[in-house]
């Protein structure tokens, strides 16, 4: 790719500026993760107000205006500085919540107190999503005084539960969100030396099924044999959900392959974890196995545990069903399709109930034009290598929501993690060394979009 936007004495001083920076960086997140700002309502809310306080303060102190708004949810942050006159406005998005951090037998290091290991530094929060709000951060700092573009910043306090109130706040607050380019920092790159760009990413359908055999509890050698108990009942239900080679077997869903990518056997059994002589499911390629088939994951089932089993035929069961979908498919469609499957498909007869727990779409980008043109080289010149576009099986339901409230604004979707980074998992953590690049990747963007030609 020809690009003439900045010279090599340019890039050379930002990513100068930027390591000047970084150890003030991390002070600044380490600070910022040891708010335990988990969004769950089982969690005190306290400090996600703090931690939303806190991310208010690191704006204004880069100049910006700033205001911390809820519309009937957490504190959201908003902050804005202008740009040289008609330069382009760019919207950066993070996130400050966090997810709980889960049995704390199973960290190596305090969750809330941030530890560097081996170059990554330990701690919920460090990676998805503050050091985001701090990669935010950085840019603006690297361009201090003299900013290229305008700039304005959203960080949301709930991504973690769904963003239940992001439609109201983009409602009420999206004239301040207008832009020509949006960088969502909610994702991940490739590898330890090789950026990505996400374009796309699954949808999202969470269902809980219910099934009943009974009207009440029996014994089990009385009526065993000839009364099918629920348990087994749902067992044979959900085995539904697959073919025999382990594809989702739920008419009415799209399957697409995912562009060629080198992405083999061996690293999905290391990065996965799975276990020696587990087979893998599915058919076709793994970079479509994981970005744009469907995939039907059992999160959770009530029923007895074995210490408290008695000798019963249980009356009912229930199952919670994740279904991940192509970036393309109608969440709602997809519901119906899946409703229709476990209605369809109850074994003996047994009464079947499907209710709907959330759903939310998935995005697939263009990923072409001067923005990403400009994206793309601005993490060449971080890493020295060229970005990989890259699917991601998750969900991510925002950055639909951005994409249909911003039509005209070139969405481009990063990430602070690394394969490694275990976002949502005991030990969680941020690879410093890649960090570090992230910062110069939005310091160059932010000059690279400034220097495109106007009008």
């Amino acid at each position: 790719m020809t690009d003439t936007t900045l010279t090599a004495d340019q890039i050379e001083t930002l990513r100068a500026r930027v390591r000047e920076l970084m150890p003030q960086v991390r002070t600044d997140l380490e600070d910022l993760t040891r708010i335990p700002s988990v969004s769950l309502d089982s969690f005190d809310q306290a400090h996600v107000q703090a931690s939303a306080e806190r991310t208010a303060e690191l704006l204004r102190a880069e100049g910006l205006d700033v205001e911390i708004v809820e519309e009937r949810g957490r504190p959201a942050v908003i902050g804005h500085i202008d740009g040289p006159e008609g330069a382009p406005t760019v919207l950066l998005y993070a996130h400050h919540d966090v997810q709980p951090p889960g049995n704390l037998e199973d960290w190596d290091t305090d969750p809330f107190e941030p530890t560097e290991v081996d170059g990554r530094l330990y701690g919920r929060g460090a990676a998805d999503d503050k050091a985001g709000v701090m990669a935010h951060v950085a840019a603006l700092r690297a361009h201090s005084g003299n900013l290229p573009v305008g700039v304005t910043i959203f960080v949301e306090g709930e991504e973690e539960i769904a963003s239940e109130s992001l439609p109201r706040l983009l409602e009420r607050h999206g004239d301040r969100l207008t832009s020509d380019a949006i960088v969502l920092a909610d994702s991940l790159n490739w590898a330890i030396g090789t950026p990505a760009l996400t374009t796309t990413l699954r949808g999202s359908i969470r269902a809980v099924v219910t099934v009943r055999t009974l009207d009440h509890g029996v014994h089990s050698g009385m009526f065993g044999g000839a009364c099918p108990d629920a348990i087994t009942t749902m067992c044979r239900l959900l085995a539904t959900l697959h073919d025999d080679q382990g594809d989702v077997a739920i008419e009415g869903l799209l399957h697409a392959d995912a562009p060629e990518i080198d992405y083999d056997e061996a690293r999905l059994r290391e990065e996965s974890g799975l276990l020696e002589g587990t087979e893998l499911i599915g058919t076709g390629s793994i970079p479509s196995r994981l970005w744009t088939k469907p995939a039907a994951i059992v999160i959770g089932i009530d029923a007895p545990s074995v210490d408290e089993a008695g000798n019963v035929l249980n009356a009912s069961a229930s199952a919670k069903i994740n279904l991940r979908l192509n970036p393309t498919q109608d969440p709602q469609e997809a519901w119906e399709a899946l409703q229709k499957h476990l209605q369809e498909y109850a074994p003996w007869g047994a009464s079947v109930e499907v209710e709907l727990d959330e759903q939310g779409w998935g995005f697939a980008a263009d990923a072409q034009g001067p923005v990403y043109d400009q994206a793309r080289a601005a993490f060449a010149d971080a890493w020295g290598n060229d970005p990989v576009d890259v699917g991601i099986g998750g969900s991510i339901p925002f950055v639909q929501a951005f994409a249909e409230k911003f039509p005209d604004a070139a969405i481009l979707v990063t990430g602070v993690e690394d394969p490694d980074t275990r976002a949502h998992g005991a030990n969680e953590s941020l690879h410093l060394g890649e960090f570090e690049k992230v910062c110069i990747a939005e310091a160059l963007l932010l000059a690279r979009l400034g220097a495109m030609p106007r009008g």
